[in-house]
């Protein structure tokens, strides 16, 4: 890749989004804000632009990426929900909880040899939008190079990624908190990483204790 097409999010027109989403239907890797830190993404079934994210990050293969998708509905194309997911989904989405849940037969590709699919629906404003706006989900993961610091500020970002990706959005400086991670592909929902949700949160909304990793 040679050329990158850089985007002020606070600038962008309707126009503007409805191309992007198409593009990322089609395979473009977009670097973009989320509600926790800035994320490399594209089409959830673009198998040879989701190898090419790896190739940029320099991450492995195997280690499955996250799938973001602007509503609830459209997770459910892809994820199987207990009702425990559907408790969690309706207090926390969209926003930063990260839910492992089983894949249908639609999103069994994407879980790449794992029991389940990391589910999230973005809190951001235009990551949302723009999920609304395309036709699949996006396969996702944090914008920095594997084993280095995620990313926060747009400086960083322009540094690591110009010149890699086809489309860069800048949205600020983010924060760096995470989201919170539950499993629940199993017969009691676990909690893998405790970010923006409180652990008492998440345990009060599904109404027990929430087992430890």
């Amino acid at each position: 890749m040679n050329r990158t097409h850089i985007f002020k999010i606070v600038e962008m027109t309707p126009s503007d989004a409805v191309q992007a989403a198409r593009a990322l239907d089609e395979g473009a890797v977009a670097v973009l804000p989320t509600d926790t830190v800035y994320g490399i993404g594209t089409g959830a079934f673009c198998e040879k632009s989701i190898q090419e994210i790896y190739r940029i990050k320099e991450r492995p293969a195997t280690s499955p990426l996250q799938i973001l998708t602007g509503t609830v509905q459209q997770a459910r194309r892809v994820a199987v929900f207990s009702p425990a997911a559907e408790r969690l989904a309706g207090a926390y989405w969209p926003g930063a909880l990260t839910a492992i849940l089983p894949p249908t037969v639609e999103g069994k590709p994407l879980t790449r040899g794992f029991a389940g699919l990391g589910i999230r629906v973005p809190g951001h404003l235009f990551l949302t939008g723009l999920l609304a706006q395309m036709q699949n989900p996006m396969a996702c993961t944090s914008a920095n190079l594997h084993g280095q610091p995620v990313i926060t500020d747009e400086a960083t970002l322009l540094e690591t990624f110009a010149g890699k990706v086809d489309f860069i959005f800048l949205g600020g400086t983010l924060s760096p908190v995470a989201s919170s991670v539950v499993d629940l592909t199993g017969p009691h929902a676990v909690l893998l990483r405790e970010g923006g949700i409180p652990r008492t949160a998440l345990e009060k909304t599904l109404g027990e204790p929430l087992c430890n990793k």
